[in-house]
């Protein structure tokens, strides 16, 4: 059986995240740099090989010093740890949902993903496209993200809960 090749198209693609600061509002961030392929023997992609990455040192907040406070030891430590790498072995489309493996640090976990697959459809290019709607949460210490403050009113200065949303689309061939 022939497999076919899906690579990620970065430029229809956004991997971003959500915590929360101080108890009381969120604060969102993007990796800018994403890279992945999906190899499957259908279009069905239950059986499919997934493997995707985000390069630590390319995390965005929109704040240049929490930028580089979330790429330092007390969190990713982008250097040592360059890349966020996420591997899974097929998508349960009937249950639209995907389990694999995210490495944060050097440290390999299970997760669950909520997907959605949006479909198939060709470009005006004729290049055949997947979307595919992800999302979930973890808990950042589980990877030793686990810096924080606390607060005189109790609580801390970071959730450990980190919801993750991606909206990625794939091209076949690539």
């Amino acid at each position: 059986m022939s497999t076919i090749q899906w690579t990620l198209d970065p430029t229809h693609s956004e991997l971003r995240f959500k915590v929360k600061h101080l108890g009381i509002s969120t604060v969102s961030g993007s990796f800018e740099v994403i890279n992945g392929t999906i190899t499957s023997t259908d279009e069905t992609f239950t059986s499919a090989d997934i493997s995707f990455t985000a390069d630590a040192s390319t995390i965005d907040t929109n704040n240049a010093d929490r930028d580089n406070h979330l790429k330092s030891a007390d969190f990713f430590e982008s250097e040592k740890y360059p890349s966020l790498i996420f591997e899974a072995k097929g998508v349960d489309l009937n249950r639209e949902e995907v389990e694999g493996t995210l490495t944060i640090k050097g440290i390999a976990l299970p997760v669950k993903l909520e997907v959605e697959f949006e479909g198939t459809a060709k470009d005006p290019w004729g290049n055949q496209k997947a979307g595919f709607s992800v999302s979930g949460k973890i808990k950042r210490s589980a990877w030793g993200l686990t810096w924080n403050a606390a607060l005189e009113t109790g609580g801390v200065l970071v959730s450990d809960e980190v919801k993750i949303s991606a909206e990625v689309q794939f091209v076949k061939g690539a």
